[in-house]
């Protein structure tokens, strides 16, 4: 070694664990040559073993587990695999990768990369439900592999997850696998009973509408009605048991009987402000957030001719041309579903929707089920003639 002044160090031996490590360096010219350093212990640890060594990989991976299922978002959980060697393979564990929450499975669209695509293969394949959802809405509408996306929201499914179910019901609901006449009404409204079964709110909105129309299955209002104000109680049951809203429950927790009168223009709950409750609207899974920045990075248009669902907190692009359907009033807006149209029109379509003499509809289905109704929320239907 050199100082400052050009005087040189003579070679010097270092003990370390017992062992003779000596450091060599060649100064003569521009080569350089030096023995790899090993790390020097403090004398008050030399000889002492690492407890964090001596941990059973069972516990470690227990911790992990708990770490996962519990990470509010893909840094924390990736953070600590970059801990250490030991942290990146244990990390790595089946039952590590199959309770890893839905937060911290949330990947960001700008930040979708070929890793990101593997770390989520590797969670679906470790039998995470979460992780098959995600992967497979991003499979069948952003990166185009309907086979593969719906086989996995099929293996999430398979395991009672609610919102899988939902999905493969409007899948079901609008043909999206194939053309128009792909349209399987019985099969959208089973999986969408079962998705309401396990609690799923829009699932329960869905099949509330349907039994009101009639459409998939017989009409009945009656029990149709039960399901949307079931829906509004799960929704309000949500809200009243988020940590978040806890805060500001006073706010919105008021009766106003003359409220309902009004235009809903805020943020508030698109269903419960008609019953006087400005509750926060729901929050979007981390998939729909997915696909909707997805194709928002790409100018909002999923491909030529296509659309996405007018709903913000839904994302669904359309997989041929007029797949969705277009509000019956003013023929502007469309929607993937009745859940989404009635959401949307509470939120926000209400106080914008405005009748139109006369719009084009390209393939004239405006009269049939290619249309909804502007004002479909509950029994305030208004059918296009």
């Amino acid at each position: 070694m050199r100082t400052r002044r050009g005087v040189c160090y003579r070679e010097m031996d270092m003990c370390t664990d017992n062992k003779v490590v000596k450091r060599r360096g060649d100064f003569s010219g521009d080569n350089v040559v030096c023995c790899r350093k090993r790390q020097r212990l403090a004398p008050e640890f030399a000889g002492k073993s690492d407890f964090f060594d001596a941990l059973p990989d069972d516990l470690v991976i227990c911790i992990l587990s708990k770490l996962s299922s519990s990470a509010g978002c893909p840094s924390d959980f990736i953070n600590v695999l970059l801990t250490c060697k030991r942290f990146s393979g244990l990390g790595l564990h089946s039952l590590v990768l199959s309770r890893a929450s839905s937060k911290s499975l949330a990947v960001r669209a700008k930040n979708w990369s070929e890793s990101a695509h593997r770390f989520l293969k590797l969670c679906a394949d470790a039998g995470n439900v979460e992780a098959c959802y995600t992967l497979g809405m991003i499979r069948f509408y952003c990166l185009q592999n309907r086979v593969s996306g719906a086989s996995l929201m099929a293996k999430a499914a398979i395991s009672s997850h609610a919102p899988a179910l939902y999905s493969l019901a409007v899948i079901q609901f609008n043909g999206s696998v194939g053309s128009k006449n792909d349209k399987d009404l019985r099969a959208g409204v089973a999986l969408c009973a079962r998705a309401a079964f396990l609690g799923h709110i829009d699932a329960l909105r869905e099949l509330g509408h349907c039994l009101q129309d009639g459409y998939g299955v017989r009409q009945n209002v009656a029990e149709g009605r039960r399901f949307l104000v079931q829906a509004n109680a799960r929704e309000l049951a949500a809200v009243l048991s988020s940590a978040s809203s806890a805060v500001s429950s006073r706010s919105w927790l008021t009766w106003n009987p003359h409220q309902h009168h009004r235009h809903v223009t805020g943020s508030g709950c698109p269903l419960l402000s008609d019953f006087g409750c400005n509750v926060p609207a729901p929050e979007a899974h981390p998939a729909s957030r997915f696909l909707a920045d997805w194709f928002l990075a790409r100018g909002g248009v999923p491909g030529p001719g296509l659309r996405l669902c007018s709903h913000a907190g839904c994302g669904r692009p359309e997989m041929r041309r007029h797949e969705f359907r277009r509000c019956s009033v003013c023929g502007i807006v469309n929607y993937c579903s009745r859940a989404c149209q009635a959401l949307d029109w509470k939120l926000r379509h209400k106080a914008a929707c405005a009748p139109v003499e006369r719009w084009l509809v390209d393939d004239g289905d405006a009269n049939g089920e290619g249309a909804v109704a502007g004002a479909a929320a509950e029994d305030d239907v208004i059918v296009a003639s």
